[in-house]
């Protein structure tokens, strides 16, 4: 089949650059700007983390989900910090822990006494999550002073290394955003001792002040090109796309007037028109949700989604592509001035679930 994602490790390197120099700007004089966990969950974002790892040597870290990840990242020849999102799962987790330079995430207190019962091989920092506004997993602000003095018990005996203070806002995205749940956050660890990290890609680029007052910043969807707002695009920020998806022309039907096009006859077409083919569908990880007038590029003309994604192919719009042919390229997103976010706003998703999401048979 003529479909493929291109990834560009080069874009991310760019990224990573871009991101870091947001850092400085904001940082107060003297004080020193903070280390940066490039995040590379979900296998980079699904843009592999083989193929991005090069690119990512100028963190300071790299932050995965869990510690089969972690693990990856150690194959691949990263012997830098390791950030853990995930933690523990099960005591059985501290067995794994065989690596050093392992940063664990610690979201509730069972996963202290895991590790106070585990005989460790190396011994890792640790994390402890304030649960904040966005109340995934985490200590409130009643234990987390707690959780805290237990951690602290443990770093005393020896077990563990390091404990820091985590968080994660829920509305870095917006102007006013992260603000009130800072300052909720900020008092809660007031006078405590150990690094604070609070900033993912929209948190930096939208509240450069606030990342520059940790010792931690966690990049993720920036990294990859993409942007984090819905009224900013990734050129504005000086982003360039890592990941683009190709395809082509396989078809070309004419269609009367009034004819449904793909399954259910979604879209009827107001006048006689040529619909082309494109090999590409949900089952490659495109969003079968994605409606009429989801925007791709043509032969290098800009035009439109029609109907319902199937499975393995979905129509276009040949009107504004007159000269368009079998064979004619199609760019699905990244690339052509077609940004990946936009793709995933007219689908009502974001671009992290369209780079995640594709699927295994795509070439790359």
């Amino acid at each position: 089949r003529p479909l493929y994602a291109r990834v560009d490790a080069s874009a991310v390197a760019h990224n990573l650059a871009r991101l870091r120099a947001t850092l400085p700007r904001a940082v107060a004089s003297g004080a020193a700007a903070p280390r940066l966990w490039a995040t590379v969950k979900a296998d980079a974002y699904g843009h592999g983390l083989a193929r991005v790892l090069p690119a990512l040597r100028a963190a300071d870290g790299l932050a995965v989900l869990h510690l089969d990840e972690a693990r990856a990242c150690r194959r691949l020849g990263w012997d830098g910090p390791v950030l853990v999102y995930g933690g523990l799962y099960s005591q059985a987790d501290a067995l794994l822990l065989d690596s050093p330079g392992l940063h664990l995430v610690i979201t509730h207190a069972a996963q202290l006494d895991w590790l106070a019962q585990a005989p460790l091989a190396q011994r890792p920092a640790v994390w402890l999550r304030y649960a904040g506004d966005i109340h995934h997993t985490g200590f409130n602000a009643d234990d987390y002073r707690a959780a805290f003095a237990h951690a602290g018990s443990l770093a005393a005996r020896g077990l563990v290394g390091e404990v820091g203070h985590l968080n994660h806002y829920a509305r870095a995205d917006e102007t006013d955003g992260v603000d009130d749940a800072d300052a909720r956050f900020r008092e809660v660890i007031r006078d405590l001792p150990g690094p604070v990290s609070t900033s993912n890609s929209a948190a930096m680029l939208g509240h450069a002040a606030r990342a520059a007052a940790t010792q931690w910043v966690r990049p993720g969807l920036a990294l990859y090109g993409a942007s984090p707002f819905a009224h900013r695009s990734a050129a504005q920020l000086d982003l360039r796309p890592a990941m683009s998806l190709h395809s082509q022309v396989v078809g070309i039907q004419r269609v009367q007037a009034g004819a449904g096009v793909g399954y259910s006859g979604a879209f009827l077409a107001p006048t006689a028109m040529d619909v082309g083919i494109v090999t590409c569908g949900y089952a490659d990880g495109y969003p079968r949700h994605a409606p009429t007038g989801t925007p791709v590029v043509v032969a290098g003309i800009r035009t439109r989604l029609l109907g319902r994604v199937s499975m393995d192919m979905m129509a276009v719009d040949l009107g504004p592509v007159p000269h368009a042919a079998i064979g004619s390229p199609v760019t699905l997103w990244g690339a052509e001035g077609l940004p990946v976010e936009e793709v995933a706003l007219a689908a009502g998703t974001i671009a992290a679930q369209l780079l995640t999401g594709l699927s295994a048979r795509v070439p790359v």
